[in-house]
């Protein structure tokens, strides 16, 4: 039960078409996802596997996309640590912040554990509505951007709290990556193809600490992996992802923002999957110009060695992206790189 195309990028099979999901593809811009959130909380929508089940469902049947990604939040491992999560208007909240002195509040791997069953639960349900040629991704989000989370209760601007706590990051590792990889390995067991990790702070670090810090734990983490799982990073540079973690097939894949020229990026990770990366904002464009521009990233591809490919957004679907221009945008790759 998967989709071929997405089976081939895995493989580094030759193919014209690339398979396409996209990160966030069922979302606040869907009218689907809009229906389910005015019956549910969104703790509901991710907590309620049926129902989790079923927005992922929505976008696959909806547009076409050759993949489902588990409907969920990377930030439930907090929660499950026992940190509190309340979800409001002005985003997710942390009852309390990570530090030296709070560390102890922290529950251990063996009582956090149970609090994340339900993902595993999510992926057998979605697994069981979607339709058998349709691949089926789990995440969880990247260490150092849960750290973030759990030392800011948010990841945006500089992050100095969190790099000037960056003693406590191993510390906290320790913690976390026992729970992360019981999560991947519940997900894989229970449907989803690949799991990806998310970790869309670390584009925030210098290429130097990032090394220093950020991959080794990431090593550790795919260690303890029943299968590869793959890495998707905002805003990191060739810079970052030099190290042989990325290069040499330790990964299932490698997502890239729309920084990226992909083409580079096919060729610095010849192994596994490459995904991205067109610009999301761009499909905000009216439908002409969006036409334009997409046929002109698609144009420049069609020459290339493109083995590999997952056809997707730099980074995700925006908030008050227009539907018709989502499924513009699948049309269109479909029919040019046909």
């Amino acid at each position: 039960m998967s989709n071929a195309k997405f089976q081939n990028a895995l493989a580094r099979r030759s193919q014209p078409t690339p398979p396409i999901w996209l990160m966030r593809q069922a979302g606040r811009y869907h009218q689907h996802y809009q229906n389910l959130r005015r019956q549910h909380s969104f703790v509901e929508l991710c907590k309620l596997p049926n129902v989790a089940a079923e927005v992922a469902l929505g976008p696959v049947q909806d547009f076409g996309f050759d993949a489902a990604i588990l409907f969920s939040d990377l930030l439930f491992p907090l929660e499950a640590f026992g940190m509190g999560l309340e979800y409001t208007d002005a985003g997710p909240q942390l009852a309390w912040r990570l530090s030296n002195e709070t560390f102890g509040q922290l529950r251990d791997v063996e009582e956090a554990w149970p609090h994340l069953h339900f993902q595993g639960e999510a992926v057998k349900a979605t697994r069981t509505l979607l339709p058998a040629d349709r691949s089926l991704l789990g995440f969880v989000g990247g260490p150092w951007t849960l750290f973030t989370y759990a030392v800011e209760g948010k990841h945006s601007g500089t992050l100095i709290p969190s790099k000037t706590k960056l003693a406590l990051f191993a510390r906290f590792c320790d913690r976390l990556l026992p729970l992360l990889a019981r999560n991947i390995n519940q997900q894989l067991a229970s449907g989803a193809e690949i799991v990806m990790i998310f970790d869309t702070a670390a584009g925030e670090l210098s290429p130097e600490v990032f090394a220093v810090e950020v991959v080794p734990q990431l090593e550790r983490l795919v260690s303890l992996c029943e299968r590869a799982p793959g890495y998707y990073s905002k805003g990191t540079q060739p810079a970052h992802l030099r190290h042989a973690l990325f290069t040499e097939g330790a990964l299932a894949g490698i997502g890239v923002d729309y920084r990226w020229d992909l083409r580079e990026a096919l060729a610095m990770f010849p192994h596994g999957f490459v995904q991205g990366n067109f610009d999301p904002a761009l499909l905000h464009l009216e439908r002409d110009e969006l036409a334009l521009r997409l046929r002109r990233y698609l144009e420049a591809l069609r020459t290339q060695n493109r083995d590999g490919w997952v056809c997707g957004l730099g980074h995700g679907v925006l908030p008050a992206t227009p539907e018709e221009n989502v499924r513009l945008f699948v049309q269109l790759v479909r029919e040019v790189m046909s």
